[in-house]
């Protein structure tokens, strides 16, 4: 058995992580931080793992649980990732991160976008964990930056297209929604139950989200461009889940039934992303509590537009599941353990 910690256990996160790591046949989680719930029992926490951990919450420094684990999941806030990592990767501990700190591959764009980075040098060795496009530098990384949750679906959803030089990247327009859990498990006005109940709403409109230059950053890997997307992100009144809807122009003359092959094609040994076949369109209920995500690609005729359809669940293939997917590849093991089970549903 291989031990794990989570640093920052007490958000969506954190239990989502203890939930599928508590049944992985390969691991024992063996810590699991909370400055607000130390002492407490996890099980205590979160009622959903009862019977499933015996774990308490503590609060300690890097040099005790360095003792604890041999990979850690920092769960952690951006800026508290960037002082918490050094000190693992010193003691010699891998780490995957959730926090944006190590996703940005260019220092000066990072702080434009959160803070001042306190860790700079470990930015071009961090690996971006999004193992479609970066599986083999995942296996022997010590560091991998976990993607965010929006970057996933759009990112995934565009590959194929990117790759092929099929779409004109400068006309992306990428309009997702997102369950509440997106915004974490503190007490916000915005996130309060009467604010999001029978409503819809977009928010940080006008290229303003911190997952633009990450969802960017990508792109331009991916077409070899330098090119800025509009990017809206909308608040859905539903507990979890993400659904993108990404438009860009073909380059070239496009075939409905041809396109679909090259999305089967690409990711025909995927075992996390599903593509449906022409006329079929994914949705969160299809996704949630699973690491899948789902894609379909549509030609609208009569505008000569692309539209591309992505659904994961923004807390499984968006945080947690993609975590853990990384993890197993970071440690040598079959990717998908832990990681089989079918989406809830209803």
């Amino acid at each position: 058995m291989i031990n794990v910690a989570i640093i920052g256990a007490s958000g969506y996160t954190g239990v989502e992580l203890a939930r599928i790591l508590c049944n992985h046949p390969n691991i024992k989680l063996t810590a699991a931080t909370s400055r607000q719930y130390a002492g407490k029992p996890l099980a205590e926490v979160f009622p959903s793992l009862r019977g499933k951990t015996e774990l308490v919450c503590e609060n300690l420094e890097p040099a005790q649980l360095c003792e604890r684990a041999d990979l850690f999941f920092t769960a952690v806030p951006h800026k508290t990732a960037m002082d918490l990592v050094p000190s693992l990767l010193a003691a010699g501990k891998k780490v995957v991160d959730l926090s944006a700190d190590f996703r940005l591959r260019d220092v000066a764009v990072y702080e434009e976008w959160y803070q001042a980075h306190s860790s700079p040098e470990l930015i071009h060795e961090a690996v971006y964990g999004l193992p479609e496009l970066y599986r083999e530098q995942i296996k022997r990384a010590r560091l991998v930056a976990n993607p965010g949750c929006y970057p996933t679906s759009i990112i995934l959803g565009l590959a194929p297209l990117l790759k092929n030089n099929i779409i004109d990247p400068t006309t992306i327009i990428a309009d997702s929604k997102s369950g509440t859990s997106g915004a974490g498990r503190g007490a916000l006005v915005g996130s309060l139950f009467c604010e999001v109940a029978d409503g819809f709403r977009a928010y940080k409109v006008g290229g303003t989200h911190r997952h633009t230059p990450e969802i960017e950053q990508e792109i331009n890997a991916l077409c070899n461009g330098s090119v800025k997307i509009s990017f809206t992100p909308h608040l859905l009144p539903i507990s979890r889940g993400i659904m993108s809807t990404v438009y860009a122009s073909p380059v070239k003359e496009c075939n409905l039934n041809d396109l679909t092959a090259l999305y089967q094609k690409t990711y025909q040994d995927e075992p996390f992303v599903r593509i449906l076949p022409a006329g079929s369109f994914p949705a969160t209920q299809y996704v949630r509590g699973s690491n899948f995500c789902d894609i379909s690609i549509n030609h609208d005729l009569r505008t000569n537009r692309l539209i591309i359809l992505s659904a994961i669940d923004n807390i499984v293939k968006g945080a947690a599941g993609q975590a853990i997917q990384n993890m197993n590849l970071m440690l040598g093991l079959q990717e998908t353990t832990g990681l089989e089970g079918a989406p809830f549903f209803p």
